[in-house]
């Protein structure tokens, strides 16, 4: 047999691979990777917080203590005090880390924290991280903060569309994200919801708010949380930042000078000066509703699971299995895609007399015009079983509402629902998660599911604000079983049989329900 030398155009693409192989191999760092976990319960008393945790639960019947944070500016003064409160450790999970005011106040409070001997470790999904590469880099040159990505790809880091690009070698994997949300300090106090790090989900955005909620937690719920953190730390699709950026040693010394030279040149904002106001030199035991919670959560080995899971092995499948619903059931939920296996289960429902009713982004607010396509198809069919649907209208009117329960989003020019929270009977379940099939399927997801009569109630206070027609529309069917949208305006009742939107949302809405996107959404 004889050899032949390859061609030219063979060369140039063995070249080319190895080209890539190189580039591969040359975006990451030998980077010693260590097991950590949460403080002991034992360590978690002898803080601070853990010991007024102690105290508080000496005098109640119930394991556990919820507060109900819908108002984006507490939501942030409750997390901007815990830092300062911190003494040991301060655990972080989000999806996202956007950039703005708030997220300098954190990144700057962080440091002071750890340079006080408190052990920071921040976990972000790798998309919410792009473009972020270098500043988290540095935060986590600092010895005592740890920073993760998840599920991280090593090229195509400083944009989203490279990194979209990136992930074509694994399309399946990286269209899943962790899409947790969690912050815990020092194992005593947790805050659990929908908010990621950014203005927009605290109020300090001038062009657009979310109405989001989150619910602060003390008690036995805490170390499961703590446990749930743990797991995803711990996992091999969490991996360390500095594996993917260089830095110098001392790189976040840069950074903290950057971030309070930035904090005085902005101390006097507005938003600012309300936070001072609102500061928190203690924790808010006030307002905590008793009861007894269970930590959620999907396993974090979910996103590199080959295909679609069976969902009763999900987050869903838990949820489904400790709660019973034969009264009521309501959805809150940003993105809404029931899917046909959905209505079916709602209509069951509703037709066995269960008053089942459904808060979500109207076409005009919604940040996913192409979620809403696959939603829209399914409202006759839910409206003639008796489900009850309101859609959250992005300029809304009311002008006085209980500032601690509020869904309505001052301040801005436009606002959205971000929330995630569903009552079924008597328990309430507040998370991350969305009643879409990326939540079930490809997301991961965490909440706790309570049973507090007396955040029931606030809950419902919140739903009430929901139904009011000058934050929501009211979808009805109207005598000959067209869609309408009941509204008031200037306080007067008016109804519109056009869905109101711009025809780039309407058309948006249209691919996803024509091309069938819903099992992806």
């Amino acid at each position: 047999m004889t050899a032949t030398m390859p061609s030219a155009r063979e060369w140039s693409r063995w070249l080319g691979w190895l080209a890539l192989c190189l580039l591969l191999a040359g975006c990451t760092h030998a980077v010693v990777r260590e097991h950590q976990t949460a403080l002991t319960l034992e360590e978690a008393r002898q803080t601070w917080l853990g010991g007024q945790v102690e105290q508080v639960l000496a005098a109640q019947s119930e394991p556990d203590g919820f507060g109900m944070l819908a108002n984006g500016k507490e939501a942030f003064a409750v997390r901007a005090g815990l830092i300062q409160q911190t003494q040991r450790e301060l655990d972080i999970q989000t999806y996202l880390l956007g950039e703005g005011q708030t997220t300098n106040l954190v990144l700057s409070r962080l440091l002071k924290a750890a340079e006080e001997g408190v052990r920071v470790r921040l976990l972000v999904d790798d998309i919410g991280a792009v473009g972020q590469g270098e500043r988290l880099a540095a935060l986590a040159s600092h010895p005592g903060i740890h920073v993760r990505v998840y599920n991280p790809v090593a090229v195509g880091r400083g944009h989203l569309v490279t990194r979209v690009l990136a992930s074509i070698t694994n399309p399946a994997q990286q269209h899943r994200r962790m899409h947790n949300k969690l912050w815990i300090a020092d194992n005593s106090v947790a805050i659990v919801g929908g908010r990621n790090l950014g203005d927009e989900y605290f109020d300090a955005n001038d062009a657009r708010n979310f109405a989001d909620l989150d619910l602060v937690t003390v008690g036995e719920v805490v170390p499961e949380l703590s446990r749930s953190f743990d797991l995803y730390w711990n996992h091999g699709l969490a991996q360390p930042i500095e594996r993917y950026h260089q830095v110098a040693d001392d790189a976040w010394q840069a950074l903290q000078s950057e971030l309070d030279e930035w904090l005085d040149d902005n101390a006097d904002s507005a938003y600012f000066s309300e936070l001072r106001q609102q500061s928190r030199e203690a924790p808010p035991w006030e307002t905590l509703h008793w009861g007894e919670g269970q930590a959620l959560w999907d396993a974090p080995g979910k996103l590199a699971e080959s295909g679609a899971p069976d969902w009763q092995t999900t987050l869903l499948g838990d949820l489904t299995a400790n709660t019973q619903t034969s009264e009521r059931l309501t959805l809150i939920s940003a993105y809404f895609v029931p899917t046909e296996d959905g209505v079916e289960r709602l209509t069951h429902l509703a037709d066995q007399g269960v008053a089942v009713e459904v808060i979500t982004n109207s076409l005009e607010s919604t940040d996913a015009a192409v979620v809403h396509g696959a939603y829209a198809p399914w409202r006759q069919t839910l409206l003639e079983h008796g489900v009850t649907l309101y859609e959250l209208r992005p300029e809304q009117e009311a002008d006085e509402v209980d500032a601690e329960n509020e869904m309505r989003v001052p301040g801005a020019s436009a606002s959205a629902l971000h929330i995630k929270a569903i009552s079924f009977d008597d328990q309430l379940f507040v998370g991350s998660f969305n009643v879409d099939p990326r939540s079930v399927l490809w997301n991961t997801e965490v909440g706790v599911l309570v049973k507090s009569a007396t955040l029931m109630a606030a809950f419902d206070e919140l739903v009430e604000i929901g139904r009011d027609p000058a934050i929501s529309y009211h979808v009805v069917l109207d005598d000959a079983g067209h869609v309408n949208w009941e509204l008031e305006h200037d306080g007067e009742p008016r109804l519109l049989t056009e869905e109101p939107g711009s025809l780039w949302r309407h058309f948006n809405a249209w691919i996803s329900h024509t091309f069938r996107l819903e099992r992806w959404l």
